[in-house]
C-alpha cells in the first residue's frame, strides 16, 4: 500500500528591486549572512558597478555566468546489492542554478586578499574570469562533468 506524500511548495522569491531578476535576488539571498540583506545587496550591486565600469552589461553578464557555470550532469550514489555505484544523472533546473550560485560564491571567497580589497571586487573578478572560461567555479563544473563522464558505464543503474 502506497502512502500519500505531502506536496512541498517552493517559496517564490520576489524579483530583485534594481534589476527585476529573480536569479539576482536568489544570489543575494545566498550571499546574505545573519539576515543582513541590505549589506548583501550592496555587495552584489558594487560588484555589478565594477563590471559595468569594465564595459559589460551586468544583468546579461550575470545570466551568461550562471548558464556557463551550471552543470548538466552530476553523479549520485546508488546502492545495488552490496556495492555503491556513482550513477551519472542529469541535473534539474532549480538544483542547477543553486549549485552554480554556491560554486561562484565559494570561488569568490577563496580568492586572495592581497589582490582584492573588498568582496565585491572578488565577486566581479570571478564573474569576469568565468566569462573568459577560467575561474574556480568553471573548474568545479568541469570536474563534475569529468566524474560523470568517467562513470558513464553505470548509467544503466538510473532510477
Amino acid at each position: 500500500m502506497a502512502r500519500s506524500r505531502k506536496v512541498i511548495r517552493k517559496k517564490v522569491i520576489e524579483a530583485d528591486p534594481l534589476y527585476g531578476n529573480r536569479l539576482v535576488a536568489k544570489f543575494t539571498n545566498k550571499l546574505m549572512r545573519d539576515g543582513k540583506k541590505s549589506i548583501a545587496q550592496s555587495v552584489v550591486y558594487k560588484a555589478f558597478e565594477i563590471i559595468k565600469a569594465k564595459g559589460h552589461d551586468p544583468a546579461k553578464l550575470f545570466e551568461t555566468v550562471l548558464s556557463s557555470v551550471s552543470p548538466r550532469m552530476e553523479v549520485r550514489p546508488r546502492r545495488i546489492g552490496g556495492a555503491s555505484y556513482q550513477v551519472p544523472t542529469e541535473v534539474r533546473g532549480e538544483r542547477r542554478n543553486s549549485l552554480a550560485i554556491r560554486w561562484i560564491l565559494t570561488a569568490a571567497k577563496a580568492r586572495s586578499n592581497k589582490e582584492y580589497h573588498t568582496f565585491a571586487e572578488k565577486l566581479a573578478a570571478e564573474f569576469l574570469d568565468i566569462v573568459e572560461g577560467k575561474g574556480e567555479a568553471i573548474r568545479k563544473r568541469n570536474a563534475m562533468h569529468k566524474t560523470a563522464e568517467s562513470n558513464r558505464a553505470f548509467a544503466h543503474f538510473r532510477w
